[in-house]
C-alpha cells in the first residue's frame, strides 16, 4: 500500500534530507522508524525533493510503500513516536500506486527570512542575521526580474550539470514584518528549483540592496549564464520549502 505524507522540520542538527552514509539526515531518521514498523523490512521513502544542510520545513511531502495495511491514524501515532523531535509528521494518507511525490509536483513554494536589526542568537538558525539595512525597494524591483521562465544556469551550484537550466518562477513576494520591520521574508512559487538557486537568488538580492548591484542587472546575470555573475550564496539558515503543490 502507497502511503503520502506531509511532514515538517528543524534542519539545523541534520546533514541535510538526504540520507548518507554515518551522517544525521532527515530521510534517514525517518527511514530508521518505518523499518522498525514494518517488521524491520527496509522502506524507501520519495521526497518531493531534497534540502540541504541547515534548511528547514513547514510542508515536506513524501511517499512509501508499506507491506503492511495499517490504518493512517495507527501509523501517524507509531511514525511521531519514534522519529526524533526536530521532525513531525503532520499527516498521513493513502494514495494510488500510480502516484509519485517527485515526479507529479507541479509548483513548491520557498521563503527565505533575512533580520535587519540587532543580532538575535536566538535566532540564529532560522533567519539569515544580516544586522544591517537594506534598500528594500529595489530588491522588490530586481525580484520582478526574476520572475517568468528562465535559463537559471547563474544561480545553481557551479559544477551542477543538466540537461535543462529552465525554471518557471511564477510569483515572488517580499513582505516586512509589520511588528518588526527590520524583518522581512521572502516567497519564490515556481515549477521547480535547481540546488542553491533560491539561496542564490537570495544572495544577488542582497546585493541588489547593499546597492552593489542595480536591480535592472538582474536581466543581465540570467542571460549570463554564469554563476561567477550572480553574486554571493545566502546561507541555509534563512530557508524554508513552505508547501509542495499537486
Amino acid at each position: 500500500m502507497r502511503y503520502f505524507m506531509t511532514f515538517s522540520y528543524d534542519g539545523t542538527n541534520f546533514s541535510g534530507y538526504q540520507k548518507q552514509p554515518k551522517k544525521r539526515t532527515i530521510q534517514g531518521e525517518i527511514e530508521k522508524a518505518l523499518k522498525s514498523i514494518n517488521s524491520d523490512k527496509s522502506v524507501d521513502i520519495h521526497a518531493s525533493g531534497r534540502t540541504d544542510a541547515g534548511v528547514h520545513a513547514y510542508n515536506q511531502k513524501a511517499h512509501f510503500d508499506l507491506d503492511k495495511d495499517i490504518s493512517c491514524e495507527k501509523l501517524l501515532r507509531s511514525l511521531n513516536g519514534l522519529i526524533p523531535d526536530d521532525i513531525f509528521i503532520k499527516n498521513i494518507s493513502v494514495v494510488s500506486d500510480e502516484f509519485h511525490c517527485r515526479y507529479d509536483v507541479t509548483a513548491k513554494e520557498y521563503v527565505y527570512e533575512i533580520n535587519m536589526g540587532e543580532y538575535n542568537p536566538i535566532r540564529k538558525n532560522y533567519e539569515y542575521q544580516y544586522n544591517k539595512r537594506l534598500d528594500v525597494a529595489e530588491m522588490e524591483r530586481a525580484l520582478k526580474y526574476l520572475e517568468g521562465e528562465h535559463n537559471f544556469k547563474s544561480f545553481t551550484k557551479a559544477n551542477d550539470i543538466t540537461a535543462d537550466y529552465t525554471r518557471r518562477i511564477i510569483q515572488t513576494v517580499l513582505t516586512r514584518d509589520t511588528k518588526n520591520l527590520n524583518h522581512i521574508t521572502i516567497s519564490f512559487l515556481g515549477t521547480g528549483f535547481l540546488r542553491y538557486m533560491v539561496r542564490n537568488m537570495v544572495g544577488l538580492l542582497i546585493e541588489v540592496g547593499e546597492g552593489k548591484i542595480k536591480s535592472e542587472e538582474v536581466i543581465d546575470i540570467l542571460k549570463a549564464q554564469d554563476r561567477k555573475k550572480a553574486g554571493i550564496c545566502a546561507p541555509a539558515c534563512g530557508l524554508y520549502l513552505k508547501d509542495v503543490f499537486y
